[in-house]
């Protein structure tokens, strides 16, 4: 049975902004400018340059598929199932523990307007709802949870919109150039520790490539949409570091925004961040749902989870028990916080996946020369750039965090030993089917 091909641009492009805009540009501005100081917009661009050159190396590896995975089927066809699933744990776990992560910022100031949602069961039944919404739209259909998807994206660039608006009337004409002193100024480890700061922030696309096998004319959509959405991104980035920086000066702030709100709404400037943060943490837990429930399709379509999860709802043509044990799982780990070590591997893990594409797109170019793809000029360069920066990233993580990730290797490993002797004891017949499909 197979899938149905509803993604269209917009709704592409919608899945990426979802995926990159996020929780983390409401706090975002605030370290950038007690690293970089008023040059800190100048690091929104040039992050989003380093970005656009991992972005294409994966873009031309995304090009050679058109059935759903994401890097996990990338790196498995590329180089080996045993890297292959290395890179679909990581990978699913910072999907389900970014989706847990905005659920409970979402909870957390819904609070602020209804207080009896902070705790206990009101608290359970409001996140339940929450979880229930996105998942029966993602259920029934891929259109109507990519149309959400897509219209919680408009509606998350509506407020930081006006935010930006109202910034650039108030103090754009009063905009002083930066001198190459302030660019200088902070040294080599500020800027390196910026940069880090907003590879991380500028990832997530890569969720958007999951529904491979739902995405109409693939080949054209996915650049358009990969490369619309981080423009659309950066230009939102820039734009808030920059109101950010000329509203609350380089002074120090857990709230940038919160309070950049404050000078340009008054005493209302709070309550509407609250708002927009709600709104951004949504659009983000729709993009989740929508995309990380592909993950254990993928897994199970090709032989490394158990086949149940590979299976599509007769009526509706969705991965609808992989749906519903996502969902579950972002909901439990959202319930419980036990999220909170899932979050502490991400970082790590953006580093992996992308690493692991930009060699997958090396080995592909060297097995398959002449393969019929969308070639991106210099892809071995970038490719190389790519792994360069992602094993620098890794460079700067602590050991807890290395210790989770270990686990989370071990995981892989294990999943590795069980699906490889679940392929050597499977029957001629169920051999030759795989290798069929």
């Amino acid at each position: 049975m197979p899938f149905i091909r509803s993604i269209g641009r917009g709704a592409m492009t919608g899945l990426v902004i979802n995926s990159i805009i996020g929780s983390g540009i409401f706090g975002v501005p605030g370290e950038l400018t007690r690293l970089l100081g008023r040059a800190s917009p100048l690091a929104m661009v040039f992050a989003a340059m380093g970005m656009a050159i991992i972005m294409s190396a994966i873009t031309e590896v995304a090009s050679q598929f058109s059935e759903p995975g994401g890097p996990y089927l990338y790196v498995r066809r590329a180089l080996g199932r045993f890297l292959g699933l290395q890179v679909g744990w990581f990978w699913l776990l910072a999907m389900i523990g970014g989706g847990a992560a905005n659920a409970n910022l979402f909870m957390l100031y819904l609070a602020g307007f209804v207080p009896r949602v902070s705790h206990g069961w009101a608290r359970a039944v409001a996140l339940t709802a929450l979880v229930a919404v996105l998942t029966v739209a993602n259920y029934v259909g891929v259109r109507s949870g990519a149309n959400l998807s897509t219209l919680l994206a408009v509606a998350k660039l509506l407020p930081l919109g006006l935010i930006i608006v109202l910034g650039v009337q108030r103090f754009g004409q009063h905009f002083q150039l930066i001198h190459m002193s302030e660019v200088t100024g902070p040294g080599g480890k500020a800027w390196l520790s910026a940069f880090l700061l907003l590879l991380f922030a500028y990832g997530g696309y890569e969720n958007a490539l999951a529904p491979m096998g739902e995405i109409k004319e693939p080949r054209r959509t996915v650049p358009f949409g990969l490369a619309a959405g981080l423009l659309v991104s950066m230009i939102v980035y820039t734009l808030l570091q920059f109101v950010t920086v000329a509203t609350v000066g380089t002074r120090t702030t857990d709230r940038p925004l919160a309070d950049a709100a404050t000078v340009l709404l008054g005493l209302g400037g709070p309550a509407f961040v609250a708002v927009a943060i709600m709104v951004s943490t949504y659009g983000n837990i729709a993009g989740h749902l929508l995309t990380g429930s592909r993950a254990p399709y993928a897994l199970s379509a090709n032989g490394d989870f158990p086949s149940s999860f590979g299976s599509l709802h007769p009526r509706y043509h969705t991965p609808s028990i992989a749906i519903l044990v996502f969902a579950g799982l972002v909901w439990i780990l959202a319930l419980t916080g036990t999220f909170l070590w899932v979050a502490a591997v991400t970082a790590g893990s953006i580093a992996i996946i992308y690493g692991g594409i930009c060699a997958a797109l090396i080995r592909l170019r060297r097995r398959e020369p002449r393969a019929d793809v969308l070639r991106i000029p210099w892809g071995n360069t970038f490719a190389a750039m790519g792994v360069l920066m992602c094993v620098a990233l890794l460079t700067r993580l602590q050991l807890r965090q290395v210790l989770l990730m270990s686990v989370t290797a071990l995981v892989g490993a294990a999943n590795w030993w069980w699906a490889a002797h679940r392929t050597r004891n499977a029957s001629p017949d169920q051999k030759a089917s795989k290798a069929s499909a």
